[in-house]
């Protein structure tokens, strides 16, 4: 039986938190490790250029993401690990995509309408100002980043399952014009993976300018975490961990008879300043081992760049032949001599 291809882009445009950790990185991780799976994760470099258009923020977020992802024990040997902008063959590949691509099914993209929905409410005369091609079109590139390597699973958040229908939609398209090339991919949804809240309680996101980074160093990950917001509750007052920023990210990262043993102690009344101190020495006891691999990955940016390079070339050994097909299929190749 052929190995599964499991897929999975992060977005260069930050520095890497707690919440992607939880969310993303920590079960990536462990995919990367099974045998059963040939997995491909890349560095979303060029979906990054749609909002941000600070050059040096991509290329260090693009830095930083590849070397958290690294420093925490990402299989290279089982995982392609690249960077999308090292892939040519994906952005040809998006333009033959959106040739095929019902303009109304951008229309109906929730990024977009949520954008034309801002500026509906915020009076506008034109619903599209502010709105590039880049935010329009971007369900064609993630398309193109998908069945590029014809994977069968994406694992996604909810907000996301629409543009992997997109892709099927676009992919099945396609096969109907020029003959079956692509799978249709089917997203993943893991119903047990942590969505933490912010510093101000929140879903910890860098829109809201709520995050705890990932690798902060000691003093200032203490500092922030004494900033979380909490109740007006008193000492010896017994307290409700639902809805509590302190006890969710606990809970992220403890076991289950950790986790009853907290619980048990917001039943007696845990002071907020003893929680918040308990939740810095658990979380930067866990960190501080990859924290330290990746202060010394940051120090070493070739080590780096070597390792994208060799994912780039085990990327293009399976998208430079079937870019070459897709060509022949379309009609775009060389005359025959």
């Amino acid at each position: 039986m052929s190995k599964q291809t499991v897929l999975t882009g992060i977005t260069t445009t930050g520095t890497p938190h707690l919440g992607n950790y939880v969310g993303a990185i920590r079960p990536a991780i462990a995919a990367s490790k099974d045998a059963n799976f040939a997995p491909f994760y890349f560095l979303a470099d060029y979906h990054a250029l749609i909002k941000c258009h600070e050059p040096e923020k991509v290329r260090q977020s693009s830095l930083e993401i590849a070397a958290t992802w690294l420093a925490l024990g990402l299989d290279t040997s089982n995982a392609v690990f690249y960077r999308q902008s090292d892939v040519p063959e994906i952005m040809e590949l998006t333009w033959m995509l959106t040739c095929v691509t019902a303009k109304g099914l951008m229309n109906r993209s929730h990024a977009y309408k949520a954008s034309v929905a801002d500026n509906e409410h915020n009076g506008e005369n034109d619903p599209d100002k502010g709105i590039n091609m880049g935010l329009f079109s971007y369900p064609i590139l993630m398309a193109a980043d998908i069945l590029m390597f014809n994977a069968h699973k994406v694992p996604v958040g909810k907000d996301q399952i629409q543009h992997i229908e997109m892709a099927r939609d676009i992919a099945g398209r396609f096969n109907h014009i020029y003959g079956e090339h692509f799978v249709l991919p089917e997203a993943i949804i893991d119903a047990n993976t942590a969505t933490l809240l912010g510093l101000d309680g929140r879903k910890m996101s860098k829109s809201y300018n709520n995050t705890i980074p990932l690798f902060e160093p000691e003093k200032k990950l203490k500092k922030l975490i004494n900033k979380i917001k909490t109740n007006s509750q008193e000492p010896g007052d017994p307290k409700d961990p639902t809805d509590c920023t302190l006890f969710s990210i606990y809970q992220a990262f403890a076991n289950a008879d950790e986790v009853a043993a907290v619980r048990q102690r917001y039943a007696e009344g845990i002071a907020w300043g003893e929680m918040k101190q308990l939740l810095f020495d658990y979380i930067n006891a866990h960190v501080a081992p990859a924290r330290e691999r990746y202060d010394d990955l940051m120090q070493n940016p070739q080590h780096i760049e070597e390792q994208l390079q060799e994912g780039a070339r085990k990327a293009r050994a399976i998208s430079a032949p079937f870019i070459k097909e897709l060509r022949e299929a379309v009609g775009i190749s060389r005359i025959a001599l």
